[in-house]
This record gives C-alpha cells, structure tokens and sequence, in this order.
C-alpha cells in the first residue's frame, strides 16, 4: 500500500492511512456517514445545556483529567504522530504534546478571571447608570482541524471551547485520522457526559453537507484557503461566525547588524521544520546584500549537516512529507523557480534511496517575485533567499503578498527591530526568532489577508469561544416615575439636552455656563416636573 485514500469494503467506506517514511499501512477507519454526523451533532445540541450548567470547576476538574491523560499516553502520542505524519518524534514532543499541556494547565488556571463579569467604566451617566459584560458559551462548536501539527492544533481550540462551557464536533484532517482517533481515546478516558466531545471521521467533503448546520454555533478552521472560504461561505448561510487560521508565506528579514550565525540557524529550523510543512515556516529570506554573501554560505553548511529519513533513534532532523501531492507542489516551484533563473545551491531533487516522500531541504538564489516560489505557498522544505539593497527594500517585498500570517526581523538592534516590526503586514512578527510563539499559550495566533480571522490562543482566542452579554442597570431615585428621554416631549426637555450637548464644547467658560444652566433646569420644581 503506497497512499493515503479511501477504499470501500462490504458496502462501508474507510479511511486508508500509511506511514509516509516507509508506505506501510498503519490501518484503516471506517468513514461516517451523513447520518451518524448529524445524529452527533444533535448528541453535541442537547448535551451544551447540561455541559454548559455545570460549574466552570467541574469542567476545568475534567480537563485536567485529559492533561493528565496526555502525560500518562506520552510515548504512545509521540509514536502515532511520528508513524502518521513521519515527523521526528522530538518534534511531536516539542511542537505538539508540550504546547496541548502547556496551554490546558495555562487555561484552566486561568478562566475562572478571564469569563468573570466585567464592568463598563462609564462616563456621561455613571451617576444614574452602571453596565457590566458576561460572557456565555456558543453552544456545539466545530474544530476542523489540519494534518501538519494534528495534534497540538485541534487539542487548543477543543480545550478553550470545552473550558468556556461548549460542546465539541471534532473533525481532523483525513491524513491524520489516527492521531484524531488518539485524541478521541483521551477524552473518552475521562469520561465526559455524553454528547460534550464528539469526534468526526468524515472527509473534507461532509463538512458543508452534514456537519455545518443551524445548529452549529461557531466553527474553528485550520487549513488552505481555499477551503478555508469554502468553509466560510457553508457558514454564512446560517450566520455562522467563523474563526480561520490559514496560510501564510512569511518572510524573514536579514539585517546588515544581524547576529549572522543565530540568522543562519534560525533560518534553516524555520524554513525545514516538520519538513516545512508549517503555515509559518521560513517561506522567504530577504537579507541585505552586505551579509549576504556570509548568510547564505552560512544557510548551506547547515542544511546539507541535516541528518534526513525515518526517525528510528532520535537521530533525524527532517522526515518525509506527509503526502505525495506536497510533494509534487515543491517540485513544481522548484521547477518554475529553475526555469526563470534560480538557482539551486543545494538539493532541489527527490531522494530516490528512501521508498517514502522524502525531498532534501532545499536552498535557493537569484530568486525574484516572478516565481511561485516567492510568492505561493510552498508548505514544504524549501528556502529561497534574495538579496535586497535596504531594510525599505526588504520591508516592501514582505508586504507584496496575499498573506499575513507571520514574519521575522533579524537584528541587534532591538529598537530598529520593533520599529520594522511595526511596518509589516503580519498578524505576529517575532525579532530574532521565528514561528515559535505558537508554542506560547498566552500570545495570539492569526493572520491578516488571505492568512484568515480571528485568533486562536491567548485571552484573545479563548474570547472566542464566548459570546459577550450587555447588562444595564438603571439607579435612578425609586421616587421617580419617568426619565428625562421619555414621553412627554417638552420645550424644558429641549433646553436641558440642548444646554448638556453644548457642554461638549471647547472652552472652560462655555462648558461650566452650559451644566449650570443644565443644572438649574433639573433643580427647578416647576421644570423638573416637565422633564421627569
């Protein structure tokens, strides 16, 4: 077996599923059908009441039990992720099992201020008025998550949604049904009331035919764009607000003051990491031409010291792509990046000796914006590197994109760093560093453009899941029957809003002659009368 499909058998559709370092079978699951989607998303609609009533204690008690569940699975996770997906399994570790602990242990200690009421400060009527925001949970919310980081990923958005009070439709990629099948096993094992997590083995194609629906509250989205604004129209037919993270093409700027060796290294992780295979990889590198020459040899060196293939004792750094169809997109950009002139400093071909879908990180030159390399998303291990005159230079090519995700600026000089931060068009720029603020539960992820809205993580993701509820309270006198606004209208009633209105104006004078005058009106017994 050498793909990754469906296949039917006994009138049942299944998922296929192989190990992209060696094209052995890792099994096959049976693929749900419209019905048994939808009876699950009515398990999801009639367990929120019950899910969302218990106390918020109860449900941080429950996921605790699922961190707990997590450690307890550690080596079975890394070695599901690693045969699934081929990644070394450190980098399971590191980018996958640590950020879903790390971020249920952040959250949990943390929701209880977050969905605290929270008060309005008021102004012009914080005598007679006060007003405070509650928060309260969408109701069944749909994570449809990606096969590239297939565990850390969905586990952040179902911990958030189930933490604020929602029940979860969880719908992994179908190259990673596995691993999505681990992660129902771990909530299954806490024992949650029936109905709260629901798990989805369905591909892409069900989500607009039977997952998303009127009763669907909220969906969380990871993936391409394409589907992404497909996703985005099935929802708005049933006004559904959406949350998506999707691509990106992000940029690492290269200063002439740079710590040229930390450039060279943090590029090489940022652009081979997971084999590429990262929404905020290391896409393009644009460095000024003073350090060029020293960066790019730098790059190089190491790139061809990865130690590439199976990960069978922690001793690779680069395992296959996850796909054959990835595959053939690097070799497309490749080849268009060759034919306009590019060249090739090292790899750049298929590994033939391996039987997987392995491509050698790869390093380009004489690039420019007329090929896909530089301007599509590759979303493999591919580095194109172009030398630009100035750091305006540099800036202006990182905002010629359809995306916005991430970007790096890499410099001494911290001052200079955040100010050509603050000049690119990304949803998160990191200074001498890379795509690593994923890992950090309390900083927001998300793009601007073609790269999605919303965000996922920090207080600004975990709001998400949660629906902002106004409550006004009145505290006027109880003697009083009436408000200055209601009926009846009168010419005192004029004057007063009248003399209020001008108190706005500039000028000490005018605005104290204004509230007095105001004033006087609400003092006087025979106006009072007509105005309340």
């Amino acid at each position: 077996m050498s793909f990754k499909g469906t296949i039917t058998k006994d009138g049942e559709r299944y998922f296929v599923s192989i190990n992209p370092a060696t094209l052995e079978s890792i099994g096959e699951l049976r693929i749900m059908n419209g019905d048994e989607i939808s009876r699950a998303v009515e398990r999801a609609d009639k367990a929120f009441p019950v899910w969302s009533g218990i106390s918020l204690e109860d449900r941080a008690a429950y996921l605790n039990a699922v961190k707990d569940q997590i450690i307890k699975n550690f080596d079975a996770i890394a070695e599901i992720v690693s045969r699934e997906m081929g990644k070394p399994r450190i980098e399971a570790v590191i980018a996958e099992i640590m950020v879903a602990v790390d971020l249920i242990d952040y959250f949990v200690k943390r929701s209880s201020s977050l969905l605290a009421d929270e008060p309005i400060p008021m102004h012009l009527a914080k005598v007679i008025k006060s007003s405070k925001l509650t928060y309260r949970p969408y109701g069944p919310v749909a994570v449809i998550s990606p096969w590239n980081y297939p565990f850390a990923i969905p586990m952040g958005s179902i911990i958030m949604a189930l933490l604020a009070g929602n029940t979860v439709l969880f719908k992994p990629a179908s190259d990673a049904i596995f691993i999505g099948k681990k992660i129902e096993e771990l909530f299954n094992a806490v024992n949650l009331p029936d109905g709260v997590f629901n798990f989805i083995a369905a591909p892409g194609s069900a989500v607009g035919k039977s997952l998303i629906g009127p009763k669907i509250r909220k969906i969380v989205f990871t993936g391409s764009v394409q589907v992404g604004k497909q996703v985005m129209e099935a929802a708005s037919k049933y006004l559904i607000p959406v949350v998506l993270e999707l691509g990106g093409k992000d940029p690492m700027i290269v200063c002439k003051d740079a710590n040229i060796e930390l450039a060279a290294n943090g590029a090489v992780w940022g652009a081979f990491t997971n084999a590429g295979q990262v929404c905020a990889s290391v896409e393009r590198v644009y460095v000024m031409k003073e350090v060029a020459e020293e960066f790019t040899k730098k790059v190089v060196e190491k790139t061809q010291k990865l130690r590439i293939g199976r990960d069978t004792d922690f001793n690779v750094e680069v395992g296959p792509m996850v796909n054959e169809g990835q595959l053939h997109i690097v070799e497309d950009h490749i080849a268009d990046a060759r034919q306009k002139g590019a060249v090739i400093l090292t790899g750049g071909e298929r590994l033939k000796e391996f039987r997987g879908f392995f491509f050698p990180p790869t390093v380009l030159t004489g690039v420019s914006h007329s090929m896909k390399c530089m301007t599509e998303e590759t979303f493999g291990p591919l580095l194109p590197i172009m030398v630009v005159k100035d750091e305006k230079e540099a800036v202006e090519f990182a905002n010629d994109t359809i995306y916005g995700l991430t970007a790096s600026v890499w410099t001494k000089d911290r001052e200079k760093g955040e100010a050509l931060a603050r000049q690119i068009n990304a949803g998160t720029v990191t200074i001498n560093e890379h795509a690593y603020t994923y890992g950090l539960p309390e900083t927001p992820w998300g793009g601007i453009k073609d790269s999605g809205m919303g965000r996922t993580h920090s207080k600004i993701g975990f709001m998400e899941m949660v629906v902002p509820y106004h409550i006004n309270m009145d505290h006027f006198p109880d003697s009083l029957n009436s408000r200055p606004w209601f009926y009846p209208y009168s010419r005192e009633k004029y004057e007063l809003f009248k003399g209020l209105i001008s108190a706005f104006g500039t000028g000490a004078g005018a605005k104290i002659k204004n509230l007095a005058y105001s004033a006087k009106l609400l003092l006087s017994s025979k106006t009072r009368k007509k105005i309340f």
